[in-house]
């Protein structure tokens, strides 16, 4: 099942040259990343980095594994963090 996939396997295997990617938590999975979004917990704790950049592509493949719309997902993630 892709949304069980490592979020870290996936990402240095789809971006090689991102370094910061290295730093992405060994734990992690997308239901794991969908799980912190609905509940309204730090994505980037989930993640293990503080990038941007490297949020918005696990939150792209997200998009697809669940066919949605990544406009969807982000409103989202911003109605439920917590600031």
């Amino acid at each position: 099942m892709e949304a069980k996939k490592n979020m870290k396997e996936f990402y240095l295997k789809k971006y090689p040259t991102d370094k910061l990617g290295e730093e992405i938590n060994l734990n992690a999975n997308f239901v794991g990343l969908i799980e912190t979004i609905l509940s309204g917990r730090d994505v980037y704790d989930y993640i293990g980095v503080g990038d941007s950049v490297i949020r918005e592509r696990l939150f792209l493949k997200v998009c697809e594994i669940a066919n949605c719309k990544y406009k969807m997902l982000f409103n989202l993630w911003l109605d439920t963090v917590k600031i």
